[in-house]
């Protein structure tokens, strides 16, 4: 691939931040010798990270700095997305390729005797998300930043991210995750900007001089925030804009009179326990001292959020009733959603604006994406809880209750069971606060993430909500961003692509059909075969270092990535692999397309079932891999600590997508989108983006399998029997008989009992239901494989027709239709004009 031309730099910076070879090595020893504080000949394979890291940050730095000067000059209306996750991956890799820097880079190590790809992976991946809902977050950054879009992500610093996981006989084991052991290059802190977050204690009526009734908070403990930046450059444009996570620190981190007291612990208490808030993503919640501790922090960082942007927003000269006009915030998901009842805290309690007033900048200011279509996943907290960590809140939150359910009587008059359905308070048995409820009510916005899951939360979740106010209701199909996707992840694609229709392709996505045009082309589909055999290969290199298993790039690569939840059905693809066992040591597998089958992904901690679908996917390869009438026909590998960086291996020599989600159950998916654009094909069920991705790819180039919504609706409601399928369908019986026998559980038949008990019995996603017609989809893939001129060009047609699919098609609409926000485009400006934008 010839590479862009790199942004330029100023002239009056050209020495300290020229973007020419001979400026980046001179700033890469610089950084080694003054930052690192080594020289070349004792340096290790993390200096030299650290110190490309650095140089290539100054080349961020003054396109920051022109962002942030020029949007403090014009004030434009900002976007401000609240996320308790932002699952961001390597930042180096992806800087490169947005300043255009990656070539530059790697002639200058190659120049050093460095390998180049060595030296990036030293980068500890910040752990920060736990699945799609951090890295959709983390796309989002990068197509604002590359629509020129002026913007802020919020979040948490977590000192440790979502959990390292090991694979221990079979069984997920969960380490700390240690992202900042050797410090963080990216991370600028800003302790000039903390604020002070109150948790606790009571609240207190008082008067102001001129009678005026106000409630004052008086807090059981204060912690602060303290902010810390990371760059996000746009890809070849100027804007670079910020992602700022907060930290957790004690107002008071040593009191010395108790030290002297000889209380050397008690001393540093109030650090440790202010700390815990941003200690861990995702705290397991199944105690209650799990569940204070996430509100809290769900509370502290967007409190410092609303308080941080209501400081950029006087400083810039605005007036307080004008937040709304500046401000655009973005809840992701509902963990932001308290930030509702904290903007009308700010507002009335500390800028004492009327309640009417404050009432209208807020649901004018907020919107709401929602991320699921399971009810249990809708968060909601016990009233006693919430009312001991945040007491002022919970009363704001019973006078917007009042006046939301005034409202409802009115429009919907002696609907009483209405009403208590949609209350923001759950009145059936323990008493609830809903989140999602709070996030309805206080947004102007409200959208789903794919056309399926919009139309099924006006339908079902949100029914009562849309019937009310069906003029907040739309969809955004979610997207990924083409740069980490394909441009860094899959070079060797990204160079042949590039070759055939040009480069315009990386903002500009849909300009990818122009593939179409090369498909008769023997040469360009040969170039395409050797591509992904290439990928393959690496993919298997990885394969045997992290797992110790050895597969043959010649296999078809069926790949299931994902977090593993029974909804998104992993154990249906197992129940695959056994029945393709079964036949094959019976000889009935006529014309077998060897198989590797690849998974991945995190079971949170808690949830049981989870682990043991690990545990079985593990134990079923065990058996698989190590059985000599089958060798290279079936290979089963389960990837521990599936993470972006993986993907950024994984995506790319993937053949085969399973998307196999119970139809009404998964709102997107963004994976499905990551595959098909690097050219794997996909089979699954008409669920989530799957819906959408058949329609742009073509029916013909998409294996489609199993019930639709509707009819799994109607199959739950007429009475599902999953015992009818076992006894009627004599595959499905010998499978499932197999796996009770202990045949994969080294003769134990108590292992798998409670998977399988289950599915028998109650079996909530339909597996068995879903079985036959998954099996005889995956013999048309196998046949469908075996034609490699066909193949080629269903795969070379699911990358052409990917193009709806860029993150940068998502911003837009959201921009457009929901934020009301324009591009800003950003001069670069060297140090003088930066002095002039002060004054």
């Amino acid at each position: 691939m010839s590479a862009p031309a790199p942004l330029p730099s100023s002239s009056i910076d050209d020495e300290r931040t020229s973007f020419s070879r001979e400026g980046l090595k001179r700033a890469f020893l610089d950084h080694l010798y003054y930052t690192i504080a080594k020289f070349p000949k004792i340096a290790g394979k993390n200096d030299f990270y650290l110190a490309l890291a650095h140089a290539v940050r100054d080349r961020s730095l003054q396109r920051w700095l022109s962002s942030s000067a020029q949007y403090n000059q014009a004030a434009p209306r900002t976007v401000a997305y609240l996320s308790a996750e932002f699952l961001m991956g390597p930042h180096l890799c992806n800087q490169l390729i947005n300043l255009g820097l990656a070539d530059t880079a790697r002639e200058v190590l190659a120049e050093m005797k460095l390998d180049y790809g060595e030296i990036l992976r030293q980068e500890e991946e910040p752990g920060l998300g736990n699945g799609g809902l951090g890295r959709l977050a983390a796309c989002f950054l990068d197509s604002l930043a590359t629509q020129q879009i002026p913007a802020f992500g919020y979040g948490i610093r977590y000192e440790y991210g979502i959990f390292f996981q090991t694979i221990i006989d079979g069984w997920q084991v969960e380490n700390t995750d240690k992202w900042l052991r050797y410090g963080n290059p990216w991370e600028i802190p800003r302790p000039e900007w903390s604020v002070e977050v109150k948790l606790g204690g009571r609240t207190e009526p008082y008067n102001d001089d001129a009678g005026r009734l106000h409630v004052r908070w008086v807090p059981e403990k204060t912690v602060s925030g303290v902010p810390c930046d990371y760059p996000i450059p746009g890809y070849h444009v100027n804007t670079t804009n910020t992602l700022r996570l907060w930290r957790a620190e004690a107002t008071e981190a040593f009191d010395f009179s108790v030290f002297n007291r000889g209380d050397y612990l008690g001393a540093v208490n109030k650090k440790v326990t202010s700390e815990n808030l941003t200690k861990v993503l995702y705290p397991n919640d199944e105690t209650t001292q799990g569940k204070e501790l996430r509100l809290e922090q769900q509370y502290f960082f967007v409190s410092c959020s609303l308080q941080d942007m209501l400081r950029i927003h006087l400083a810039r000269g605005s007036a307080i009733a004008e937040f709304d006009r500046k401000f655009a915030v973005q809840l992701n998901d509902t963990h932001p959603a308290i930030a509702i009842a904290e903007l009308m805290r700010l507002l009335v309690d500390e800028h004492l604006l009327p309640w009417e007033r404050a009432w209208g900048i807020t649901t004018r200011t907020f919107s709401y994406t929602n991320h699921t279509l399971l009810p249990e996943a809708l968060e909601r907290w016990p009233l006693a809880l919430f009312e001991r960590i945040l007491p002022r809140h919970l009363e704001l939150i019973y006078e917007i209750n009042a006046r939301f359910l005034n409202d409802v009587r009115i429009h919907f008059l002696g609907d009483e069971s209405r009403i208590a359905r949609l209350s923001l308070i759950d009145e059936t048995g323990e008493r609830y606060v809903r989140m999602a409820h709070l996030a309805c009510v206080g947004s102007h916005a409200i959208n789903g993430v794919a056309e399926l899951h919009s139309e099924l939360l006006k339908s079902d979740l949100l029914r009562d909500f849309y019937e009310l106010w069906p003029q907040k209701f739309s969809n955004v199909t979610n997207g990924v961003t083409p740069r980490r996707w394909l441009a860094l992840s899959n070079p060797r694609l990204t160079a042949l692509v590039t070759r055939a229709i040009g480069d315009a392709w990386i903002t500009d996505l849909p300009r990818l059909r122009h593939l179409e045009e090369h498909l008769d082309d023997p040469a360009f589909r040969e170039d395409w075969r050797a591509v992904k055999r290439a990928n393959k290969a690496d993919l298997a290199a990885l394969l045997l270092r992290r797992t110790g298993v050895k597969v043959n790039p010649d296999s078809m690569f069926d790949v299931l990535v994902k977090r593993i939840h029974e909804y998104k059905r992993q154990h249906l693809a197992v129940l695959h692999i056994v029945t393709l066992y079964l036949r094959l040591k019976s000889g009935r597998a006529r014309d077998h397309q060897p198989r590797t089958f690849i998974f991945g992904g995190k079971a949170a901690p808690g949830y049981h079932t989870a682990k043991l679908m690990i545990k079985f996917i593990t134990s079923v390869g065990e058996v698989v891999n190590n059985d000599p009438d089958i060798r290279d026909l079936l290979k089963v590998v389960f990837i521990p600590n599936f993470n972006v960086t993986q993907g950024q291996c994984i995506y790319p020599a993937a053949e085969l997508s399973e998307q196999i989600s119970l139809a009404g159950k998964e709102a997107s998916g963004t994976g499905n989108m990551k595959f098909a654009m690097n050219g794997a094909l996909t089979i699954g069920t008409m669920d989530g983006a799957n819906i959408e991705l058949r329609e742009q790819v073509g029916a013909e180039n998409f294996f489609l399998f199993g019930h639709t919504a509707e009819e799994v609706r109607q199959i739950k409601q007429a009475g599902y029997r999953p015992m009818d399928y076992y006894q009627s369908h004599s595959e499905l019986h010998a499978c499932l008989d197999l796996i009770q026998s202990g045949f994969f559980s080294r003769g134990d038949p108590e292992l798998f009992r409670p998977l399988l008990d289950d599915l028998l019995q109650r079996d909530p996603y339909l597996l068995l239901a879903d079985y036959q017609s998954y099996i005889e989809c995956q013999e048309q893939v196998t046949q469908a494989y075996q034609d490699t001129e066909a193949w080629t060009r269903m795969s070379i047609l699911n990358t052409a027709r990917s193009g709806k699919f860029s993150s940068d098609r998502s911003i837009r609409e959201y921009a457009e239709r929901i934020w009301k926000v324009r591009p800003t485009p950003v001069t670069l400006l060297n140090g003088n004009e930066l002095e002039q934008t002060l004054k």
